[in-house]
């Protein structure tokens, strides 16, 4: 029996694993003991042959492994003499030196204190905000349309399309908006996006300077606020009250480059911004040489007559921005919104995008378009309108009389919330913390402030209650389950 050949360095210690690839263990063990200095610079490593016998494995997996280690610089090969730990890989064993925490910018500074928070996981609950009944959701139909774009799709539509939308999409939202929304446009002056943040961030990015001031519903969407915060606003909480924004407060605030409302359902006190008021809206824009980026993300909502005419119907000066989603008529998870801009705009907005994103994945909106071409859209908007006022009812219908320190529900002719008061913050806390042990959620609506609010801390406390999320059953065990959390006899 032939003695064993003595290697040049001790490998013994390399566990192979051979229920995974063994070539790429190998070559792993070894990097390691390179970068760690077990294997220093100039060191031989033994041959391909007699390792393998070392390690019981074949010396074409020893091959690979090495084949791998040459070609990152970690070997060489000396003619006739064999393969040796390059001297190169010494750099990178020296001790690094403690990392040097490099100077946050400006961007990342702003990023650190306007973020947006954790998505809460799992499928909705009562009474999570901002969710429509996407169990309603004709996954079927969708599927079908989809199947059918993949089988065969268009070799045109395969390669970079257009940043500002699939053709077909844009024209049928414009033939929707007319048709349902009173609002005219040409389809060139839509953009689609993905959802209505990305929409509402383009317009921080390309309509406000570092240092300009944006008037923001004050309490209203957080995260479009951080939106234009990262991009360097000022930011100014402008009050809202029965009619919407207070635009006599809006032009004692100063001057604001743009202001950034949800007129048809304020968010989240649920006010509708009134006739008036809209006029003055526009009129302020006008004279400030200011913008208005209108966020219509739940206006197909409507439980008394017709949807709402959007603010941007009544422009008549290329002042409004209007905001679109399909996540609430379908679901979340789509990122589908769109902007409808004023012309002058349109050419720019498209470019930003594509540098953000060349264009938005072409399967979603090719489905969509044929999804609003078949009828199936509008036919979902009424069932999804006429589920979102039963689980209104339920809600309404269940909540308990007498809630202390909380205020009765409101009138609640629109949306897929409501909002009510509460008397001070240490009781919406404990009305909060209370709910969350029985599973219920409920949103803080001191939440929704800007920090530097005048506004006294107990007078911003309420209660944000979404409706629409899941069935009436679930919406009465829910309030059965907040009765014995709040011990109020039902």
């Amino acid at each position: 029996m032939p003695l064993p050949v003595p290697l040049p360095v001790d490998l013994s210690g390399i566990r192979l694993d051979p229920a995974q690839g063994l070539a790429r263990q190998l070559y792993r063990a070894l990097r390691e003991r390179i970068l760690d200095g077990r294997l220093g610079g100039g060191t031989r490593l033994p041959a391909s042959r007699d390792l393998a016998r070392l390690l019981g494995i074949s010396r074409n997996t020893v091959i690979r492994a090495f084949d791998q280690l040459y070609a990152e610089g970690y070997v060489e090969g000396r003619v006739g003499a064999g393969t040796y730990v390059a001297e190169l890989a010494a750099s990178a064993r020296a001790a690094p030196l403690p990392a040097a925490r490099p100077a946050a910018s400006v961007a990342l500074q702003r990023l650190q204190q306007h973020h947006l928070a954790e998505p809460l996981q799992g499928a909705p609950r009562a009474f999570r905000v901002g969710v429509p009944a996407f169990d309603l959701f004709p996954f079927e139909t969708w599927a079908r349309l989809s199947a059918r774009f993949w089988r065969k799709p268009s070799p045109a539509r395969l390669g970079y399309g257009d940043p500002a939308g699939d053709a077909q999409l844009r024209e049928l939202i414009a033939a929707y908006l007319r048709n349902s929304r009173g609002l005219h446009c040409d389809p060139a002056q839509i953009l689609v996006t993905c959802g209505a943040q990305q929409a509402i961030s383009l317009c921080a990015q390309l309509l406000v300077e570092p240092g300009e001031r944006v008037a923001i519903e004050n309490p209203g969407y957080r995260a479009a606020a951080h939106a234009f915060a990262v991009a360097g606003a000022q930011l100014a909480g402008i009050p809202v009250d029965g009619e919407g924004l207070d635009t006599a407060a809006l032009e004692a605030a100063g001057d604001c480059r743009l202001a950034y409302v949800t007129p048809s359902h304020q968010y989240p006190s649920g006010g509708t911004l009134s006739l008036a008021r809209r006029l003055q809206l526009l009129d302020w824009a006008e004279r400030h040489d200011a913008w208005i980026v209108e966020d219509d993300y739940d206006g197909e909502y409507r439980y008394s007559g017709t949807p709402l005419t959007p603010l941007a119907a009544l422009d008549r000066q290329g002042r409004v921005l209007y905001v679109g989603t399909f996540g609430k008529i379908a679901f979340p998870a789509l990122r589908l919104g769109y902007l409808v801009l004023p012309p002058a705009l349109v050419e720019a907005f498209a470019r930003r995008r594509a540098l953000d994103m060349r264009h938005a994945e072409i399967g979603s909106q090719a489905v969509m378009a044929e999804f609003i071409a078949a009828g199936h859209f509008q036919r979902h908007i009424r069932r999804m309108r006429g589920a979102a006022r039963s689980r209104r009812d339920a809600l309404l219908a269940g909540w308990p009389q007498q809630v202390p320190g909380c205020a009765p529900l409101p009138i609640v002719e629109a949306g897929l919330h409501l909002c009510v008061r509460v008397d001070s913050l240490a009781r919406e806390r404990q009305l909060i913390a209370l709910a969350a042990k029985v599973g219920v959620e409920l949103n803080a609506l001191s939440g929704y402030w800007l920090a530097n609010s005048s506004e006294p801390v107990d007078r911003r406390a309420g209660l944000v209650l979404g409706f629409a999320a899941v069935p009436e059953a679930q919406i009465g065990a829910a309030l059965q389950a907040l009765r014995q959390a709040w011990a109020i006899p039902g």
